[in-house]
């Protein structure tokens, strides 16, 4: 078998298919990555390498196994992938429909090397503690959060202390939701964020605190919580929260969530 894998002929087609599938694995790897889903895309290429080995190596019980297993399994991962597809489907079909001649995936890149800056994110949050205001602003890293942003109303709007006091009014129409900022940018607001269903978080955490828990468990965003009945603040990550965090605390941790922006001081 080794003999006969030396004499095989490599055809420009194939390495033609072979770029493209990497190039689709990279779209994929991008467009997951920051999210709960990234977990599971790499354990389904692991095993499907796993399968096309065992099959090159005639392990025939494995590869019935191994090629059941995905047979089935691309099913469900239809179902289970069903935002992560949609998504993905959006960002190959926008430029097609708007003009816009620009890779999406490729687009992040040109935004390395700007910096952002949140000192006015840091001041403005700190004021609603002390109106006891609440709110929840979620920033944004690799995950646009696009499928949430679609929850609530655009904004697009340059991130503003002023705007962001309007928005958090108690007697605004769009008060009651998630804020999503995105490179200094406010993107939507009102929109509705998945709520944790850790059962070890503290008792006494309001709907915005396990907001905030939730969409830091499933992607890379972090979060910024103001408590209207206690006016304090909280920051969220990777599923863990901080509460009645300091404002220089607040400013470290921002700063080691963002270390391409403009280092914030206190």
């Amino acid at each position: 078998m080794l003999l006969e894998l030396c004499f095989i002929a490599i055809k420009v087609v194939d390495v033609i298919d072979v770029v493209l599938v990497a190039l689709l694995l990279y779209a994929l790897y991008k467009l997951l990555k920051g999210t709960a889903a990234i977990n599971i895309f790499l354990g389904i290429v692991a095993i499907f390498i796993t399968w096309k080995i065992v099959e090159a190596l005639q392990m025939k019980m494995l590869t019935e196994i191994f090629g059941a297993f995905i047979s089935v399994g691309f099913i469900a991962l239809i179902i289970v992938f069903q935002p992560e597809i949609r998504e993905f489907l959006l960002m190959i079909g926008k430029p097609l429909g708007d003009g816009n001649k620009k890779i999406p995936w490729l687009k992040k890149f040109s935004d390395k090397g700007r910096k952002y800056d949140y000192n006015i994110l840091i001041n403005v949050v700190y004021r609603f503690a002390k109106l006891k205001t609440g709110a929840i602003i979620v920033i944004t890293k690799e995950n646009l959060l696009t499928n949430i942003v679609q929850t609530g109303e655009t904004i697009n709007a340059d991130l503003s202390g002023r705007l962001l006091g309007n928005l958090f009014f108690k007697n605004s129409p769009l008060h009651d939701g998630a804020v999503i900022i995105t490179n200094n940018k406010i993107v939507a607001a009102a929109c509705i964020l998945p709520v944790s269903q850790n059962s070890s978080l503290p008792t006494d955490f309001g709907l915005r605190h396990r907001a905030a828990v939730g969409i830091t468990e499933q992607t890379d965003a972090v979060a910024i919580i103001v408590s209207e009945e206690r006016g304090t603040v909280s920051f969220a990550s990777e599923g863990k929260v901080i509460n009645d965090i300091p404002q220089e605390e607040l400013i470290r941790q921002m700063n080691t969530a963002f270390p391409d922006s403009v280092q914030i001081s206190s």
